[in-house]
């Protein structure tokens, strides 16, 4: 039987494609669950703060991957920009960002990312103070300092 045209390959056809040949970009993760939470109905915009961030992917800034939680959920509008493969090789680290949504945010973002993101470009200001530190030393060592 011939194969439709409009047919999608099967999933294990996906697996072989040559890593080298993917556009060495920066990676953002984003958690599904509190996205677009910042602004909430506030947000004017159709499809909110995933729709700005689904463009984001869309001009090549960035690969976009959406996560069910990234155990930040008293934050709000987390995500994790990833660093591009070839600042990964020199040891470039994820930058965890809260509560960053709307327009202005989310422009600073995507020109970061275009430039190479973690690793490769500096933060930009707007971005600073959004930045969670996940060191060691700023995470609980004990249930009681959870308290």
């Amino acid at each position: 039987m011939p194969a439709r045209p409009d047919a999608r390959p099967p999933l294990n056809a996906l697996d072989g494609r040559d890593a080298a040949r993917r556009p060495a970009v920066p990676g953002l993760t984003v958690c599904s669950l509190c996205v677009g939470e910042t602004l909430g109905d506030a947000d004017g915009r159709r499809g909110g703060q995933l729709a700005r961030l689904r463009e984001l992917e869309a001009v090549g800034a960035a690969r976009l991957t959406l996560a069910e939680c990234l155990d930040e959920c008293d934050r709000g509008d987390v995500i994790v920009a990833r660093s591009a493969r070839s600042a990964r090789r020199r040891s470039a680290r994820p930058v965890w960002l809260e509560r960053v949504a709307g327009d202005e945010l989310t422009a600073s973002l995507t020109t970061w990312l275009a430039r190479g993101g973690p690793g490769q470009a500096p933060l930009p200001a707007a971005l600073e103070a959004h930045v969670i530190d996940r060191s060691a030393s700023a995470r609980p060592t004990s249930t009681a300092e959870l308290a």
